[in-house]
């Protein structure tokens, strides 16, 4: 029995007469063993308080993230100024703050649109098999080739900078893993009994597809969606730190690590502080992708 199985097995046990109660019951099952798990909570804490942060920015007594004052220039971390100020007087703790807030949306962003394209590429590959699977999986080998923060450098460079720049640039080389587990989930239960009764009872191709094949393979899209996180934070840090990201004044991580990197050393908070607000929101994102995966697969372990 396959991982994916023996999850949807577990999540099926005992399962309410309804399917709203069913689903219900199933994600109180996971929050609980998500609770349980120590990393999971940790990194739940991590995320949870920036994103917080993020969506109360507005409401918040902070500084104009974007107002110059000369005067205040490179001033260390104080009560006035709790980060700081950079090299045009701006208050660094608010620059943080409404920093996180693109970032998070890149994010969200690329996941909403890599994932659920990933999943269905990959699951029509594992359930329709032939030339229609073996041309959707060479192309995700064409994607895949691709290192991926060079490719996202070259499309945002082509291109205006921005939001949604940086999300199609992040993106285009996204979706191939999703497409890999979801072939590989479904292409192993393509001849299970479920989904030959289903054929049998005349249910078409797309619903097959969209109501039986897809909610197999979410427990591990899930997994690597957050382990995935990560990857998409630094590579979002990494346009910002070459210019490609959100054009200035705007507040953003990466532009400010590389605003700071030449002054290292005079006032390491420039840089320092927003590069540790990068390293948090990381190490959230893959303590719970961790905690995920132990939860979704007890096997693992």
């Amino acid at each position: 029995m396959t991982p994916i199985m023996t999850t949807v097995s577990w999540l099926a046990s005992d399962i309410p007469a309804t399917r709203t109660q069913a689903r219900l019951g199933a994600i109180y099952r996971l929050g609980r063993r998500l609770a349980r798990n120590p990393i999971g909570v940790a990194g739940l804490l991590m995320l949870g308080v920036i994103v917080l942060i993020a969506l109360c920015a507005a409401w918040l007594p902070l500084a104009d993230p974007v107002a110059q004052s000369l005067g205040d220039r490179l001033l260390a971390p104080s009560v006035q100024h709790w980060f700081g100020t950079d090299t045009l007087g701006r208050d660094i703790f608010s620059r943080v703050i409404f920093g996180a807030r693109p970032t998070l949306s890149i994010v969200g962003l690329v996941l909403l649109a890599t994932v659920p394209i990933g999943m269905v590429i990959g699951a029509a590959a594992g359930l329709w098999g032939g030339w229609l699977d073996a041309i959707l999986m060479r192309l995700a080998d064409v994607f895949m080739a691709f290192p991926r923060l060079i490719l996202a450098i070259a499309v945002a460079a082509a291109l205006t900078t921005g939001l949604w720049t940086a999300v199609v640039a992040i993106a285009l080389t996204g979706w191939p893993p999703y497409a890999r587990i979801a072939r590989a989930e479904i292409a192993a239960i393509r001849h299970a009994e479920f989904i030959q009764a289903a054929q049998a009872m005349g249910v078409s191709r797309m619903r097959l597809l969209l109501r039986h094949a897809l909610p197999l393979c979410l427990p591990s899209a899930v997994v690597r969606a957050a382990l995935d996180a990560p990857g998409i934070v630094l590579i979002t840090a990494g346009l910002g730190f070459l210019g490609l990201g959100l054009p200035p004044p705007a507040p953003e991580w990466g532009a400010m690590v590389a605003e700071g990197r030449a002054i290292v050393f005079e006032a390491w908070w420039v840089s320092t502080i927003p590069g540790l607000l990068i390293l948090t929101l990381s190490m959230g994102f893959n303590l719970l992708g961790d905690a995920l995966r132990d939860v979704v697969d007890p096997g693992v372990k």
